[in-house]
């Protein structure tokens, strides 16, 4: 990250800050737009749009950093195929999986939830998952500033907590999900939410002492420890979740069988290429593997038991 980026980053957190001090303490969800995005693609050029292959990235860390780290693998998977890449970013996951749902973009790197969401809605289908330290599973990480003293999810009652995206799965769906197995809901049990729109702010974030607490992807944590700690190591991990399918690139219905078979492939090989290995792992990716669904199911079952949940609740309060 930039100076000039974390200058900028730490502008916005002291004016949320304000507005957290300023406001009433109540349990109105709050939307802080850290990262207003447009589509960032490549200058026009010569290269015919049949030619071309529209892909999306999911804002799971900062846009500008987003672009940084995948242009160069994107490059190498177009320059591969003979393809121009046209990289497209978006702020929310949502606005992603309409793109993918209306076949304006054919491949998109997306959070796990969206694609378990996306798979049953849209049809999208697995293309690749990374595979990171021998593993294709990551988790949900709750952070807190590492002078609190706060140990565990119940002492952040009545705190203010920052989710990541409204349909992520370690930033929002897995600290929902450890609420409701209290019978507790983020509205009631926290005193103010945000959202940061990517893992990254979530951290910098608690690491500045702005909100009390957040879930955050536990590849993102231990990517910026290993590689520029200077957020990670002021927040302290007090709970890990169960293991998750990593985020997948994902393909729309409407592209072709043939370039989802050379896209997987090149993607397969990547590791084994001198110039394909590095890229990936300045991203700490080992390689890319052959997905199977059934490596979401437990974001699955999160999802239907909340659902169930919400359906016993609202049976309940009713005369």
């Amino acid at each position: 990250m930039t100076t000039k980026t974390k200058i900028l980053i730490s502008i916005l957190l002291w004016v949320m800050l304000i507005g957290i001090n300023g406001c009433d303490r109540g349990s109105d969800a709050v939307v802080v737009d850290f990262s207003k995005t447009v589509a960032v693609d490549r200058p026009i050029s010569s290269v015919p749009e049949s030619a071309q292959l529209r892909v999306a990235v999911a804002a799971i860390i900062s846009p500008k950093e987003t672009f940084a780290y995948y242009r160069q693998l994107l490059d190498y998977i177009g320059q591969k195929l003979g393809r121009e890449i046209q990289f497209i970013q978006r702020k929310t996951y949502g606005e992603i999986n309409e793109l993918l749902a209306k076949g304006q973009i054919d491949m998109a790197f997306i959070c796990s939830g969206p694609y378990v969401v996306g798979k049953e809605k849209h049809g999208f289908e697995l293309l690749a998952t990374p595979e990171v330290q021998n593993s294709h599973f990551y988790h949900s990480y709750l952070i807190v500033n590492k002078n609190s003293s706060l140990q565990t999810l119940a002492d952040l009652r009545g705190q203010v907590f920052a989710f990541t995206d409204p349909d992520s799965n370690t930033g929002k769906l897995v600290p929902t999900y450890w609420l409701s197995l209290m019978n507790e809901r983020p509205e009631t049990f926290f005193s103010k939410t945000i959202y940061t729109y990517s893992h990254d702010n979530a951290i910098l974030a608690v690491a500045k002492g702005l909100v009390d607490g957040a879930a955050v992807d536990g590849l993102i944590w231990e990517y910026y420890h290993r590689k520029n700690p200077v957020f990670t190591s002021e927040t302290r991990i007090i709970r890990k979740s169960e293991q998750y399918g990593i985020p997948p690139l994902v393909a729309s219905k409407s592209l072709s069988f043939e370039i989802k078979t050379r896209v997987r492939q090149e993607l397969f090989d990547m590791h084994q290429d001198p110039n394909g290995k590095k890229i990936i792992s300045e991203l700490m990716i080992d390689r890319f593997v052959n997905p199977r669904d059934e490596w979401y199911d437990s974001i699955r079952n999160m999802n239907l038991k909340l659902a169930s949940l919400e359906k016993e609740s609202n049976a309940a309060t009713q005369p």
